[in-house]
């Protein structure tokens, strides 16, 4: 049009921003969001929370409403738990056969991620679907196998069939995350420590494995949970009470005490839960930084 200025006519009017709405707006959206994550935490942590109460109930106060408090600490219940109901020697069992296999999976698999990402070579492909494969095969078709070979080989109700066992069916597991982490490892720090005359051992101990602490404590975090928490292994190779571990030890002290002391089988349940719960406590600074590094691979 004659006499309109064409600057003016493409430039279009701003609505005025009102702060006070856009907040209130952000606070409306959040609030969905907010109550489904209370929701899942609440779900999540207050069955913790009533076992742990209730292990220092007295017998009578069982009759009552669950969500009542104890209205004294019944001790006796950890310590009938720990002697009677041979949770000690269950907790000791169990130590004895995760720890060791989770240093042995973490060590040969980080091993293996190494070699198979860093240490690129003709069938390093081939090799990796391999263990893909393995995490696909699930325990329970070649638990009966299993547990021909170890009876002909007489390692049923030892500690060394449950530590083949899962150093057999976690290592796939482990190779598989840890090679997620390498595959982003430089390669000129490789090449740097070679040239000035370090060894393919020293770089992996000195240069790659501080470099993936996170990544590796991550991992034997989740192996952990897995181990300890299992029941189908321990249950089929174990038949000796004195070999229980702890998923299996309190299988059979529930069958002992029945329903009439569930003082002592939910302290026995509590110290079952206790150590995964105060690992997590620790290391979980170190587990968010491994999961965030891992997020960002690729």
């Amino acid at each position: 049009m004659i006499g309109q200025d064409p600057l003016k006519s493409t430039l279009k009017k701003k609505a005025p921003h009102n702060p006070a709405a856009a907040n209130l707006q952000k606070t409306l959206l959040g609030i969905p969001a907010t109550l489904l994550i209370v929701l899942i935490v609440v779900s999540c942590i207050y069955p913790v929370i009533w076992i742990f109460m209730s292990s220092f109930k007295g017998a009578d106060e069982f009759l009552k409403p669950m969500w009542t408090l104890p209205q004294s600490l019944h001790l006796e219940n950890y310590t009938r738990a720990w002697t009677e109901g041979n949770m000690g020697k269950y907790v000791i069992n169990s130590a004895l056969v995760v720890f060791p296999s989770i240093a042995v999976m973490i060590l040969l698999g980080t091993g293996a991620a190494f070699g198979l990402e860093v240490m690129r070579w003709k069938l390093s492909r081939t090799v990796n679907v391999l263990f893909l494969i393995g995490i696909m095969v699930p325990i329970q078709i070649v638990i009966l196998p299993l547990f021909n070979m170890y009876y002909q080989a007489h390692l049923l109700d030892t500690r060394f069939a449950l530590i083949l066992t899962y150093v057999a069916f976690g290592l796939p597991l482990v190779v598989f995350f840890l090679s997620g982490y390498f595959q982003s490892f430089p390669r000129e720090i490789v090449e740097a420590a070679v040239v000035d005359g370090a060894s393919i051992y020293q770089v992996f101990f000195k240069i790659a494995l501080p470099m993936v602490q996170n990544a590796i404590v991550t991992v034997a975090l989740v192996q952990f949970f897995f181990l300890w928490n299992d029941l189908l292994v321990s249950l089929t190779f174990t038949t000796n009470p004195e070999m229980r571990t702890v998923q299996s030890g309190l299988l059979a002290f529930t069958g002992q005490y029945g329903q009439r002391e569930w003082g002592p089988t939910f302290a026995s349940i509590s110290m079952a839960v206790a150590p995964t719960v105060l690992i997590y406590l620790f290391l979980n600074r170190m587990v968010m930084k491994g999961m965030a590094a891992g997020a960002v691979k690729g």
